[in-house]
């Protein structure tokens, strides 16, 4: 997700974004290749087995995050479970492969193709003739017409999400016999291959009343290796059911019980054997990969271990005092450890030195569980060793559960992004956008996320194809390296110089947005909305300043202790909160983590710069909460980046639900991180991401989803011609310029491509971390007796 709730596909086709100037680029003039596109930085790890070592039978527990709303997924609620259905129950024309790109899908289609251009644009599909709903019915022309008539927005009563490609259709009819299907559009459509996947029955697509409400709650007809056999809100589980009617391979498993499972839930529900497979976060990744070595017990505990899951997390949860105290002591001894790699400022040395308040020391003894009392209380003569020995013999046989799983990794076809909202204040002025960007290491950022997941740490270099894709080639050197001399070049010419007089005032309110500022120092962050209970989670300071000098000295108590609040780094997620563990935290450079208002970083900038009487200052929206851990953990090391510049970051951490919606969505941000995901038919699903927002008759802007509001014509052109020309390196070549215009524009900064972790029994093959491909959902199974799976499989090694 990216933190709107919506499922990667959904957002894909309901996105816009922008640029704000026209520019000269001298990369544009240059035409890629394919070899430009590279391969995937990380390949699939799902355990690759044959069929013929798979076990006929059995019923695999995976993890999801909700009960979908609606099985419709061209509805506005559908969400990543919706897919993973429809995925498994639907048919569809193309799939995605490794790479990320379309392939036909043979159990539907013998072939498909552009038979004509002239005078219009005519595919003709060519139907498995073995493809059947599971009524009997065979699959037509009638099921593609009424998917198009539906999808086409010239029904307003079809309460539909999307109708990009569909609305470019003029005819769907029968070719020369039931098993064709003529498709005729009136403006030719270069993304052809995006259409009829997944296919809906006639019986959910052919009149609105079947659209809005036939599919929402079950999908009574189906044509996949499963089909949907019961859905229970109760125990929030979708029951999937090899079909009898299925032409293709069998499925192997007898059932898919997809079962939702809050993430820092699913470690245990992995040990306690109820799920077989989950997404989970690094601590438990880490955990899982201990348990395997047998020395679960010697490395929880290890500096930088990540520790806790199920009921650990919850009641660090319950106790945020507790877990401030945690924190604290955690980074200190995490600053320790990394004294080779940071340079901490005399202010920070002091800070550490002095870190052990009365309160501190109190938390410190006060600090153990109830076990360890109890273990305590034995030593001195007590007798509750039977009850200390009782949870350590449960402990133990969790870590023996944990023996029987496995951690499957790749990158997801998705990336994780810094918006820059380009409609008011400073970044209005396009200097200041690049500036913002030349001040930023993207390989560092990426290495701080993925490097200590085993990941490749590269920085993504478009900002419409990943690479491997036909789309990909790395286009950032239109906008231009981390280079600090031209960063604060661009923003003198912007007029932002040092030492010039500030408003205090009208600085301070300008910052926050949101926010009021109290006192100098410590009060600094003070917001109606950051600090209103349920918009953190008790570790959360709401708004706090780094690049502050003059009152950084302040932001302590009156004895001039640190009063930072607490950052545990445990619970981390994923679909746009990017992962994030204790020991990313561990490298970061000087004042990345300071508390609110501590002096800049040694090395940095002498001053913020200041233009017309206010300080170059600018507001970084955040979510609160577990998982949105690395999100934070990265915003502190670009803030501590930009500080360099002149630049001060006023990080804001607001309330999850409303992060998406009152933040990005309304424009309420200066600085913002939140993922896209990697289309295969950029042409169509990123258009409306950069398109240019356009004026409405009150004098607002209709921005669609484009939340930096920078955009140009050139881009929009670009666009269009990509998506209307069906010569595909044409096609390719118009989108890698338009890339270079996105790119110079400044408006978002591609970062890192987001990491996938699965938990996995060691006997199930064929799933796990899938990157790019679609999964195929038949040949998933667990390992018949004494078989072995594929050598090249990653997770083995």
């Amino acid at each position: 997700m990216s933190h709107d709730g919506l499922g990667l596909r959904a957002v894909m086709r309901s996105v816009t974004f922008l640029t704000a100037t026209v520019l000269a680029v001298p990369l544009l003039a240059a035409c890629g290749s394919d070899d430009e596109a590279g391969k995937p930085l990380a390949a699939q790890d799902i355990a690759s087995a044959g069929r013929a070592r798979v076990a006929d039978g059995g019923t695999l527990h995976w993890a999801v995050d909700d009960v979908p709303e609606t099985f419709n997924s061209f509805q506005a609620d559908a969400d990543a479970t919706t897919n993973r259905v429809a995925q498994a129950v639907l048919p569809a024309m193309f799939r995605l492969d490794a790479s990320g790109r379309p392939r036909r899908d043979a159990d539907y289609l013998e072939s498909a193709k552009v038979v004509d251009t002239e005078p219009k644009q005519i595919v003709l599909y060519r139907l498995n003739q073995q493809a059947v709903w599971s009524d009997g019915r065979e699959i037509g022309a009638a099921d593609f017409a009424a998917q198009w008539r539906a999808l086409s927005g010239k029904d307003s009563a079809y309460w539909t999400a999307r109708n990009a490609g569909y609305d470019r259709i003029e005819k769907v009819e029968r070719g020369r016999n039931d098993l064709e299907v003529r498709v005729t559009f009136a403006r030719p459509y270069a993304d052809w291959r995006s259409l009829f996947s997944p296919l809906y029955p006639k019986d959910v697509m052919g009149t609105p009343d079947a659209f809005n409400d036939g599919a929402r709650r079950k999908l009574k007809v189906t044509a996949g290796p499963f089909a949907l056999k019961k859905v229970d809100r109760k125990t929030k589980t979708v029951t999937l059911a090899r079909s009898p009617r299925w032409w293709g391979r069998p499925a192997k498993l007898s059932e898919i019980v997809l079962t939702a499972v809050p993430r820092e839930d699913r470690a245990s529900a992995l040990a306690a054997g109820k799920l077989d497979l989950a997404e989970i976060d690094p601590a438990d990744a880490r955990r899982i990969e201990t348990a395997a070595k047998g020395s679960a017990g010697a490395d929880a505990s290890a500096p930088g271990a990540v520790e806790g899951t199920g009921a650990a997390k919850k009641s660090e949860k319950a106790d945020p005092g507790e877990k401030n105290q945690k924190s604290e002591n955690n980074e200190k001894s995490e600053k320790s450890e990394n004294a080779g790699d940071e340079q901490q400022s005399d202010g920070e040395k002091k800070g550490d030195a002095e870190k052990k308040s009365d309160g501190e020391k109190k938390g410190g003894a006060e600090k153990k569980s109830d076990g360890e009392k109890k273990s305590d209380a034995g030593d001195e003569g007590g007798d509750d060793e039977e009850g200390t020995d009782g949870k350590a013999s449960r402990a133990a046989a969790a870590e023996d559960a944990l023996r029987g799983l496995e951690v499957r990794r790749s990158l997801e076809p998705a990336y994780t992004q810094l918006a820059l909202n380009g409609s008011e204040g400073p970044l209005a002025d396009e200097r200041v956008r690049r500036a913002v960007a030349r001040a930023l290491d993207r390989k560092e950022l990426a290495k701080l996320v993925l490097r200590p997941l085993g990941l490749p740490a590269e920085p993504v270099g478009s900002h419409l194809a990943l690479s491997g894709q036909a789309a990909y080639a790395d286009n950032s050197g239109a906008l231009g390296g981390q280079d600090t001399a031209e960063a604060r070049a661009l923003l003198g010419d912007a007029g932002w110089v040092p030492g010039g007089p500030v408003d205090e005032e009208k600085t301070e309110k300008a910052a926050g947005g949101e926010g009021e500022k109290s006192d100098r120092g410590a009060k600094s962050s003070s917001s109606p909305k950051a600090g209103k209970k349920g918009d953190s989670d008790g570790d959360d300071d709401g708004t706090y300043i780094v690049g502050e000098d003059d009152k950084g000295r302040r932001a302590g108590g009156a004895d001039g202790k640190d009063q930072r609040s607490g950052h545990d780094g445990r619970h981390l997620a994923q679909d746009g909160r990017q992962w994030v563990g204790r020991e990313l935290r561990q490298g970061s450079v000087a004042g990345a983590y300071a508390p609110r208002g501590t002096a800049a970083p040694a090395g940095s900038a002498s001053g913020v710069l200041a233009k017309d009487g206010k300080a170059l200052d600018l507001r970084f929206v955040l979510p609160s909460g577990e998982g949105s851990e690395t999100l934070r953990a990265v915003a502190e090391r670009i803030s501590s980046m930009l500080v360099k510049v002149g630049i001060r970051t006023r990080i804001t951490k607001v309330s999850e639900a409303s992060y998406f919606k009152d933040h990005i969505a309304s424009g309420q941000y200066d600085l913002a991180l939140y993922s896209w995901p990697a289309s295969a038919f950029p042409a169509t699903d990123a258009r409306p991401i950069y398109a240019k927002p356009v004026p409405a008759a009150d004098g607002s802007l209709t921005v669609e989803q484009n939340y930096t509001r920078v955009g140009t014509d050139q881009v929009d052109q670009l666009f269009d011609r990509a998506v209307a020309t069906l010569d595909e390196d044409e096609a390719r070549d118009l989108l890698r310029k338009a890339d270079s215009r996105i790119w110079a524009a400044a408006g978002s900064i591609p970062l890192y491509q987001r990491p996938q972790l699965v938990a996995a029994r060691k006997d199930l093959v064929n799933a796990g971390a899938f990157g790019f491909r679609t999964p195929v959902y038949e040949d998933m199974g667990f390992l018949k007796k004494g078989a072995v799976r594929d050598a090249a499989s990653p997770s083995k090694k």
